[in-house]
Parts: structure tokens; C-alpha cells; sequence
């Protein structure tokens, strides 16, 4: 019993689509420090600089014992729109990039070919057209 788990556990494990997951998950980590250390370093000073000096960081509120720090709220709220931004430009850019290697791999369509009669049919009018030209130069 535990070792058919343990074979289930393996075969899920090897599967593409949970790897792929991992992988994103650490990235995605990495990326939101990243944003993180922008909005905290470059944005909100910025932004603090625009608004009259405010330093979002250090905004709150102390309600008897309580302080509440909605400042900190704030930079999350930008530092999430960022994140988001950012993911949202990144997966256009690689939508894109996909559609144009599906247009590549993709064969041009043939023209459908003619049938004989069509092509009989074409014939005769392209000789009567040069006929007709023939006798408006010979009058």
C-alpha cells in the first residue's frame, strides 16, 4: 500500500505541470522582491516627492495602544499593481512571440488548383481577348 503511494507520489512529481509550478513559484518570488525593492526604494520616494514630502512608509494612525500602519498598506497596494503590470506586459510579450512562431511554423495555404474546365474555360477567353485586340489592329 505505502509503496503504490509512493509510485503515484513519484509519477506526480515527474510530471511537467508540477515542475512548471515550482519553477514559477521561486521565480515568482525572486521577481516580487525585485518589484518590491522598487516600489520600496524608487517609487515611493517618487511618489513621496510628488505628494509634499509624504513617506508613505511611516503614514498610520495610533488609536489608543494601536498603531495602525495604513502607509504600509499603501506601498503593498502599489507594490501589487506593479507586480501585476509587470506579469501582464510579460505575458503579451510572450503571447506575441508565440503567435508569430505559429504564424512561421504554419505552411502558407496552396491556391486551391483549377479544374480542367476552368482551366479550358480561361483558355478560351485569353484567345479571344487576343483576338479581339488582333482585329482592332488590323481596322
Amino acid at each position: 500500500m505505502i509503496k503504490k503511494n509512493i509510485e503515484e507520489f513519484k509519477k506526480f512529481i515527474a510530471r511537467g505541470n508540477v515542475i512548471d509550478l515550482a519553477v514559477g513559484v521561486i521565480i515568482g518570488g525572486a521577481f516580487s522582491s525585485i518589484v518590491t525593492s522598487l516600489v520600496n526604494n524608487i517609487l515611493t520616494p517618487i511618489l513621496g516627492l510628488v505628494l509634499g514630502g509624504v513617506d508613505f512608509s511611516n503614514l498610520a494612525i495610533t488609536f489608543k495602544d494601536t498603531r495602525i500602519e495604513y502607509g504600509m498598506f499603501i506601498q503593498s497596494i502599489i507594490d501589487f499593481l506593479i507586480v501585476a503590470i509587470c506579469i501582464f506586459a510579460l505575458i503579451k510579450i510572450l503571447n506575441k512571440l508565440m503567435n508569430m512562431k505559429k504564424k512561421e511554423e504554419t505552411p502558407a495555404k496552396e491556391a486551391p488548383k483549377k479544374s480542367e474546365d476552368i482551366l479550358l474555360l480561361e483558355e478560351i477567353r485569353d484567345l479571344l481577348k487576343d483576338n479581339k485586340k488582333s482585329t482592332k489592329k488590323a481596322k
